[in-house]
């Protein structure tokens, strides 16, 4: 017989299982070089193979955000659990192009099963404070990455390769599984309030949730996208962008863990706004620096994203209540969705910026096997610093669109609006 909800225990698990998800991120925005040099990729095809993360996590959320009130909650972890073991696997013993897109994929879906149960889940269990909850979970999602970065950063410095750092996601996903084991999960707040399903999917047809949805697209595609290829661009930049985005990370998860006091003097509308400005500072700050000077930047933009994702969920579940937990992974699987086609894009402005500052009568091909130190190998780290913080700087548009989309937002709250659905 299963054991009564612990909220405690069920709550640290879900953040070790977000860790394990965050840590996924960050060993990929590492790995990124590596796989193109031993799979003989291009950047934008890293860039499919990152993305596919994306969309894979959409699926999962999609299927099992509604499945969350007819299979229950602990199955989808079940599921995650199955999805992370099996993409850990197969991305370590990786032969091609394919087997690391279907590695990726697995760990995609694995990555949504995740969101999928334990945003619901939270919310279920802490329905008077869910805003501030969801940033404490969300804290363990750049934490997760913090460590992760630290993790690859360490371990590449040690000789141990990209494959030894994926194995390391066998000992956090050990912990959650045992964490979660054996424990029972409440229903979800929809099923418990009594709202039907038909009344939920009908309350995710309304105008201002679809709104938030279109949102969701660009703030995930502000925040992820530029992380994900921040390791890979910053480094020939002049400094380890694997700890840039460690960096990043570490302010984002203090920042979340302190939540509470901005979404008490701010309201989450007001958190979006300050959101969006810092983040199209940021970026515009980074595609303009180098050096020591890209950390500063990057700060701006870390404390621009910093309330993004659990923000925009904690708003439409306080807004949206009936939407449950099929709104909630709606929103989730949108944001992924988005930045699964934001990455290639990345990459491919990433190519065209380097095909466009290669010298004439010289190649690309050429350059990359520059002897590195020498004139041509110092053109070609060059190059590759200019269009890759070009392309970074490119993203800055989509928050410079959302500083007006939630001032509207914000001026429309004080008159009482959106009505919640």
């Amino acid at each position: 017989m299963a054991m009564p909800a612990n909220p405690s225990r069920l709550f640290t698990a879900s953040r070790v299982a977000l860790v394990v998800t965050a840590m996924s991120f960050a060993l990929r925005g590492e790995a990124a070089g590596s796989w193109a040099t031993a799979f003989h990729l291009t950047h934008e095809q890293v860039g499919w193979i990152n993305g596919t993360a994306f969309y894979g996590f959409t699926l999962a959320m999609m299927f099992g955000g509604p499945l969350c009130d007819v299979l229950g909650l602990g199955r989808i972890i079940g599921l995650a659990f199955v999805g992370h073991l099996a993409g850990i696997l197969l991305t370590i013993f990786a032969w091609n192009y394919w087997s690391l897109y279907a590695g990726t994929l697995l760990f995609g879906i694995a990555n949504g099963s995740v969101e999928a149960a334990c945003n619901p889940l939270i919310a279920t269990l802490y329905p008077a404070d869910k805003t501030t909850k969801l940033n404490h979970f969300h804290v363990w999602f750049p934490g997760g990455i913090v460590i992760g970065s630290l993790l690859a950063f360490a371990m590449g410095r040690a000789g141990w390769g990209w494959k030894a750092q994926f194995g390391s996601l066998l000992l956090p996903l050990v912990v959650y599984g045992g964490m979660f084991l054996g424990q029972g999960f409440p229903r979800t707040e929809r099923v418990a309030q009594g709202v039907s399903t038909r009344s939920m999917f009908t309350s995710c047809l309304n105008p201002w949730f679809l709104f938030m949805v279109l949102c969701m697209l660009m703030t995930a595609s502000t925040e992820l996208g530029p992380n994900q290829w921040i390791p890979n661009i910053l480094t020939n930049a002049g400094v380890p962008g694997i700890l840039v985005l460690a960096w990043i990370n570490g302010l984002m998860a203090i920042g979340r863990q302190c939540a509470g006091t901005f979404v008490h003097r701010l309201s989450p509308p007001g958190m979006l706004l300050m959101s969006a400005v810092l983040s199209a500072l940021g970026l515009y700050a980074m595609s303009h620096s180098s050096g020591g000077m890209l950390f500063a930047a990057a700060t701006v933009f870390a404390l621009g994203v910093c309330f993004f994702w659990p923000t925009m969920l904690g708003y439409v579940s306080e807004n949206f209540p009936k939407t449950g937990a099929l709104g909630l992974a709606i929103m989730g699987g949108v944001g992924m969705l988005s930045v699964s086609f934001v990455l290639p894009v990345m990459g491919g402005l990433y190519d065209s910026g380097i095909a466009a500052r290669v010298p004439a009568g010289r190649t690309a091909v050429d350059l990359a096997a520059a002897p590195a130190g020498g004139e041509l190998g110092n053109l070609w780290i060059r190059i590759q610093a200019d269009a890759g913080l070009e392309t970074i700087g490119r993203v800055a548009l989509l928050p410079a669109v959302l500083s007006a989309v939630f001032l509207v937002l914000l001026l429309l709250r004080r008159r009482r609006l959106p009505a919640a659905g």
